[in-house]
């Protein structure tokens, strides 16, 4: 079961479209779809959890607890929205693209993805494009 929770004045506009769309990346990986939670919220509320369970004194777009077990996906995706509009802005990509891409970033790293060395961080962009084409189709 994928669910929404917001901590910001922001809301998904098509729930069940990014939900259906979620499960089928997760499928397309031969994965299985657990509990996921994502909760969208601002930077000091992503920060304090920054701060407090990764000791990392900065901003990011995205924290996330994996409870992944096997190949049932599970887990609790924070994403700050704030981030996500200024990445957006950065990278000149539209903001709904770049939600999506942080979105199943979380999901890749569930399922084994990584983005620590320039290979893997290779990777990690092809499969999300990968994901994003789905969507975008």
């Amino acid at each position: 079961m994928i669910q929404f929770n917001y901590e910001t004045n922001f809301k998904l506009e098509s729930e069940e479209i990014i939900q259906s769309w979620i499960s089928a990346c997760i499928e397309l990986y031969g994965f299985s779809e657990g509990e996921l939670n994502y909760i969208f919220c601002d930077d000091d509320y992503l920060l304090k959890l920054n701060v407090e369970f990764l000791e990392h004194d900065t901003l990011t777009d995205i924290i996330s607890f994996d409870y992944t077990m096997g190949k049932l996906i599970s887990g609790d995706i924070f994403i700050s929205v704030e981030r996500v509009h200024e990445n957006a802005k950065l990278f000149s990509q539209t903001i709904d693209n770049e939600l999506h891409r942080v979105m199943i970033h979380g999901v890749l790293h569930y399922m084994g993805f990584k983005d620590k060395t320039e290979r893997d961080k290779e990777v990690m962009r092809i499969e999300e494009d990968k994901c994003l084409d789905l969507i975008n189709a």
